[in-house]
């Protein structure tokens, strides 16, 4: 894994523009099975992939907290919201909440579990979004995504073989 993830970087930048291309046609011809699909390949992927042994979204990006995730999460540390968010968040361009450190101030690094996992973000939960309904309208973040997580990567690579286009 190790390898895969030294070697992600450049090997999503090489299948960029291909990639880019490809959600380009089939943005313009879905097909109906798409989600279906993606179920299938996500759910493939992930019994042989074990994020515990990667954990590269937590180290490298900081998912977007939604309000609800805030109080839940403040509430879990007993702390006020105002207090949560002046310790671990900014505002992000795009004026969403995000942490202010990578890597995630709540991964343990010694194993890449997470210390809040039972009341994480909601982005955290739905993370790579790969199995996520109307999938064809995520595919910038996909396409992002294909650059931090190996199973996103393995995943798009899986489509273009079973959806050539």
């Amino acid at each position: 894994m190790d390898n895969f993830l030294k070697e992600l970087p450049k090997l999503a930048a090489e299948k960029h523009l291909e990639n880019k291309k490809y959600f380009a046609k089939l943005k313009k011809r879905t097909p109906k099975k798409l989600d279906l699909l993606m179920q299938e390949l996500h759910d493939k992927e992930f019994e042989k992939t074990d994020c515990l042994t990667c954990g590269n979204c937590c180290k490298t990006t900081s998912p977007i907290f939604t309000e609800k995730d805030i109080q839940r999460i403040s509430k879990h540390f007993k702390m006020k919201v105002v207090t949560f968010i002046s310790q671990y968040l900014e505002r992000d361009t795009d004026d969403f909440y995000v942490l202010k450190t990578a890597p995630c101030t709540f991964l343990d690094l010694s194993d890449n579990t997470c210390f809040i996992y039972d009341v994480r973000p909601k982005a955290c939960r739905e993370y790579p979004h790969t199995n996520r309904r109307k999938f064809i309208q995520i595919t910038n973040l996909t396409l992002n995504n294909t650059e931090i997580c190996p199973a996103v990567y393995n995943i798009v690579e899986a489509l273009k073989v079973k959806l050539p286009l």
